[in-house]
């Protein structure tokens, strides 16, 4: 029998957001007697004692800290690639820009193949980040296989270059036991004193939480029994937190920064909303469905991959603010509908997504690339 495969997830991770999620639900479902997955992190001012690391150490597989002493620190590529050959590893697995950069940079130094998964492509308006964005997807292409996360990003790899024959698809999944847990607990949900419109995920530029924050103020406008909240870090933090105090309704805008408590918030929502101008299939969705808080957001590829209209949820045209605002008031003034909905969205997660799945299907990836490296 041949012996377990030895692979390294590498991330540049800055909090325990959907990308963090999906490396440990597949490690959680992977067969240890198959694969042997363990997990690197950078080592940053701006991200200690991650989230991530914790989670990961309790499924038993090591976790590895490469030191980065600024935010792009070359010498992070020599460590990395020690690590690699050191402990042997077959093959490492990249998640983001800056890691894809780094890990494909090592693994040529280390002399093994890279996989590079998508999960997102950033449409900032920031210059230096665009340009960021740009090295990391030109990098992308020199991967020895790329695996997007849903067909919207399958494309986008092809339209950034990389080629048909590097391109492998996987589609995304969720781990639902622990929302599930939560959901089933009805002494779960945090206390609230009005309805909740929601959001939990990156305050970052393609979120477009402006515009949601532009239209929580209209609807305050015509009804004051509800508020907004939103759940996560990023770096367009300060200039929404900016934006919603210059708005009438501040005192109902609530910016609770990454919460170890996300899924007893998300049991409170009385509505999920999401404003995206750009995603890959976001995890957060599935998690609103299982918990049975149901979905408003705008038609995007990706987020149409999850929320059929009247059906899993409902959508309104990108940009659309009176619509999706509409759609708020829809699941606020009539819950049975939106359990509907969530009841639906849940049964499709179930049928589509399943954690098992991908991990059999990544572990045929991981055995595929091995060979034709020994071959």
């Amino acid at each position: 029998m041949a012996p377990p495969i030895k692979v390294l997830q590498f991330i540049c991770s800055t909090g325990f957001y959907g990308a963090e999620r999906w490396i440990l639900a597949l490690a959680q479902y992977l067969d240890p007697s198959q694969v042997q997955c363990e997990l690197a992190v950078t080592a940053e001012a701006q991200n200690a004692d991650l989230q991530l690391v914790k989670e990961y150490q309790k499924t038993g597989q090591a976790t590895h800290a490469i030191p980065m002493s600024s935010r792009f620190d070359l010498r992070a590529i020599r460590r990395l690639a020690d690590v690699l050959t050191s402990q042997r590893f077959d093959l490492i697995h990249t998640h983001g820009y800056k890691s894809d950069i780094l890990g494909i940079l090592a693994a040529r130094r280390a002399g093994i193949p890279v996989i590079v998964t998508p999960h997102g492509f950033e449409n900032a308006r920031d210059i230096k980040l665009r340009l960021f964005v740009w090295l990391g997807c030109k990098f992308m292409r020199y991967a020895d296989c790329v695996v997007p996360l849903s067909p919207q990003l399958m494309d986008d790899a092809r339209r950034h270059g990389v080629p048909g024959a590097r391109l492998t698809y996987i589609q995304n999944v969720v781990n639902l036991k622990e929302v599930e847990a939560i959901a089933q607990n009805p002494a779960a949900a945090a206390p609230k004193q009005k309805k909740r419109i929601g959001f939990i995920g990156q305050l970052i530029s393609r979120k477009n939480l402006g515009e949601m924050l532009d239209i929580f103020a209209t609807l305050r406008q015509s009804r004051d029994d509800v508020e907004l909240i939103l759940v996560g870090d990023g770096e367009e933090c300060a200039k929404l937190q900016a934006h919603a105090a210059r708005l009438p309704c501040a005192a109902d805008i609530h910016f609770l920064g990454f919460r170890d408590d996300r899924l007893q918030l998300l049991k409170s929502f009385d509505v999920f909303t999401m404003t995206s101008t750009l995603e890959g299939i976001p995890r957060c969705l599935m998690e609103a469905a299982a918990m049975g808080v149901p979905v408003a957001a705008y038609d995007i590829p990706g987020i149409d991959q999850l929320i059929q209209h009247r059906h899993t949820g409902l959508l309104a045209p990108a940009g659309d603010k009176a619509a999706l605002q509409a759609h708020w008031n829809t699941l606020l003034d009539h819950p049975d509908f939106g359990q509907t909905l969530t009841k639906a969205g849940l049964d499709f997660v179930h049928q589509q997504y399943s954690a098992k799945r991908m991990a059999e299907e990544y572990t045929q990836l991981f055995q595929r690339i091995r060979e034709a490296i020994r071959a």
